[in-house]
C-alpha cells in the first residue's frame, strides 16, 4: 500500500471545488467578518459566547497540538475556553514562547484541584 502524501498542488485546488460541478463550493466565501467564524459551507454557525475545548478528552500525544491549532484559528476579538485535569503550566509555557506577547490574555475561570479553566482571548 503506497501512502505516500499527494502533492499538494494536486490536493489543495481540489479542496475548494464542490465534487458535483468542478466549481467553488457553495457558501464558500463567508467568513469571520460575516459572524459565522469559520471558512467552509457546512451551514452552521457559531453560538454565542466561548467555545470550549476539554483537553482531557484529547490523546496526551497530540493534545498540546489540537490546543495550539484552535488557538492559531482564533480571529482577534475572540477567544477559547480550555478545560483540564491539571494547571497547564507546560501548555503556558510553550504559548509564551509560541506567540509573540500580547497575542493572548489568559485568565484562569476555575483552579482545580479536579478541574482547571483557562480563557484565552486573543487581541
Amino acid at each position: 500500500m503506497d501512502i505516500s502524501p499527494t502533492p499538494s498542488s494536486r490536493l489543495l485546488p481540489v479542496l475548494g471545488q464542490s465534487p458535483e460541478t468542478d466549481g467553488p463550493v457553495a457558501g464558500q466565501e463567508h467568513n469571520h467578518e460575516q459572524g459565522h467564524g469559520h471558512l467552509c459551507s457546512c451551514g452552521e454557525s457559531d453560538p454565542d459566547g466561548y467555545p470550549e475545548l476539554d483537553a482531557r478528552l484529547i490523546p496526551h500525544a497530540i493534545r498540546h497540538a489540537t490546543i495550539f491549532g484552535a488557538l492559531d484559528s482564533l480571529a482577534p476579538g475572540k477567544g477559547l475556553v480550555i478545560t483540564a485535569s491539571h494547571n497547564p503550566l507546560p501548555l503556558l509555557a510553550q504559548a509564551k514562547q509560541r506567540y509573540p506577547e500580547g497575542t493572548f490574555e489568559v485568565k484562569y475561570l476555575a483552579e482545580g484541584p479536579e478541574e482547571w479553566m483557562l480563557l484565552f482571548e486573543r487581541a
